[in-house]
């Protein structure tokens, strides 16, 4: 059976938003740092605390994005939006913030007021398959473990493509595929996919061909999978230490679901991580 577009944005919202079946919102922020995303360790020997690696792959992203004073910058799926006020803390810019989650947009917002931000950070409640701007609208957009989310990244790519300008940089963050599938790995995806709400998943050159198709040129990849490896342990531990408090409503079996399919992402050879920098041309 195929799951429509809204079915996908759904599931994917309740999960942020805290009213799926495993109730994640906050629950392990002050164990992880805030950013629910990836961390970046240099090797095995760094030995550096979750909230300063997600902050390093942050800043990784905004070294891809090259911002420029006055740009506007749009963010894709922009979470509770610590990228975002990281990136407008280190350069003069503006920025607008989407995601189908209205808890995400009322977090957002009030992050921005409290790090005294708001005059530069707008966080909208949006689809990014039909984003509600004029075309030409941005500078620069980056997309930091979003893209996987949406049902179809075709059309979000041509939506980015026609709310930029011409000569606009895009910055992703982004698992692929890497081939041969083993038949356990091909396991270890579908569960993974079942359980964080995973729709576009492909191999790096279906990526790059998509971007190509949408008027995206000088591709430049960054295969940084060694270096966000250790994440998928470090946050099923941080899920292991307030267990308690996400199993309610019978839902132990979703919880340890979850818990397991994250230390997958370790063990799992065929989930690669790569940085994507591109230029609209």
């Amino acid at each position: 059976m195929t799951v429509g577009s809204s079915d996908m944005n759904n599931d994917v919202a309740n999960f942020y938003n805290g009213s799926g079946k495993v109730r994640v919102a906050g629950k392990i922020r002050d164990r992880w740092g805030g950013n629910l995303h990836n961390g970046y360790w240099h090797d095995d020997a760094d030995d550096a605390l979750p909230q300063v690696a997600t902050e390093r792959l942050t800043d990784l992203m905004i070294d891809l994005l090259k911002p420029q004073p006055g740009q506007n910058v749009l963010d894709i799926g922009c979470g509770i939006g610590m990228p975002a006020l990281r990136l407008l803390r280190a350069h003069p810019v503006r920025l607008v913030g989407i995601t189908i989650s209205e808890s995400q947009v009322e977090q957002a917002r009030v992050g921005a007021t409290e790090a005294g931000l708001s005059d530069r950070a707008t966080f909208e409640y949006a689809d990014a398959m039909r984003m509600p701007f004029p075309d030409d609208s941005f500078d620069a957009a980056w997309a930091l473990e979003s893209l996987f989310h949406v049902p179809d990244r075709e059309q979000v790519l041509s939506e980015t493509a026609r709310v930029l300008r011409p000569n606009s940089r895009l910055a992703i963050a982004d698992f692929v595929l890497r081939t041969p599938i083993s038949e356990a790995g091909m396991k270890a995806v579908d569960r993974i996919c079942e359980t964080f709400g995973v729709h576009s998943f492909s191999s790096l050159d279906d990526y790059l061909a998509q971007l190509s198709s949408h008027g995206f040129t000088d591709l430049d990849v960054l295969d940084i999978s060694d270096n966000v490896a250790r994440t998928g342990t470090l946050l099923a531990d941080a899920w292991d230490a307030v267990r308690e408090q996400l199993v309610e409503n019978g839902n132990a079996a979703e919880v340890d679901a979850m818990i397991s399919a994250t230390r997958e992402f370790t063990s799992t050879p065929e989930f690669g991580y790569v940085l994507i920098s591109a230029t609209l041309g």
